[in-house]
């Protein structure tokens, strides 16, 4: 399970109550309330890196890469770009080049490999309620989109739309009346490589949990693979 957001430090986790419902913790956290990533698991993983590669001096906490069974999976929180002006979309922009130079390393090892997380992408119109977002916003813009389109068109699966690929489905509502009038936007996404998606079983967006009476704005996205 991967997290996103989660804005603390890696200490301030929780990882002693999540190991009493049995799951092992590591966390990649920043200090000022701000980003943060996590892995919890109830198999044994080794953690293979806390940054995405290509850039030394980003120190903001947004990768994790881990092994597990036989698989490499990331967890991200891409970012949202709207927020910096130029130099915050930019910023967006480089860091999704950086993860194309990664997912390209991984395919070209032929590596059982997920990237899985907060894309703060809205790939296509139909994957945003109508009218949720100007077509300026960092989520939408044609940019965002065409990097998100070139890591599907280096070999990576869009698990949810491999097995929903006309249903409206949304991963993330804003507070307010949002939920309860489904506007709300797909930015939450399970790429897998080949090795993967031809072991992909199922892919479903759990609303539960954001139908609760204090929820987080998004809601977990859910993936099961057959054994390898």
């Amino acid at each position: 399970m991967f997290l996103q957001e989660t804005r603390c430090t890696a200490e301030q986790v929780p990882a002693m109550e999540f190991a009493g419902l049995g799951y092992r913790t590591h966390a990649v956290g920043q200090a000022g309330g701000r980003n943060g990533v996590a892995v919890l698991s109830r198999i044994p993983f080794e953690v293979l890196a806390e940054a995405l590669p290509g850039d030394a001096e980003d120190t903001q906490a947004r990768y994790i890469e881990v092994a597990a069974a036989g698989i490499r999976a990331a967890g991200i929180y891409l970012p949202n770009g709207n927020s910096g002006g130029d130099s915050g979309f930019g910023y967006k922009l480089a860091w999704m080049d950086r993860l194309r130079a990664l997912v390209t390393e991984r395919l070209d090892s032929f590596t059982p490999f997920a990237v899985l997380g907060d894309y703060n992408v809205c790939p296509t119109e139909a994957d945003l309620a109508p009218g949720a977002l100007p077509a300026t916003d960092a989520l939408v813009h044609p940019e965002s989109r065409a990097r998100f389109r070139a890591l599907l068109h280096l070999g990576m699966t869009d698990a949810l739309r491999a097995l929903h690929p006309t249903e409206t489905l949304y991963t993330y509502w804003d507070y307010g009346p949002a939920f309860e009038a489904n506007r709300g936007l797909r930015i939450d996404h399970a790429l897998l490589s080949p090795e993967l998606a031809e072991r992909l079983e199922a892919c479903e967006v759990d609303v539960a949990p954001r139908a609760e009476a204090q929820p987080s704005d998004h809601t977990p996205l859910i993936i099961t693979l057959r054994d390898g």
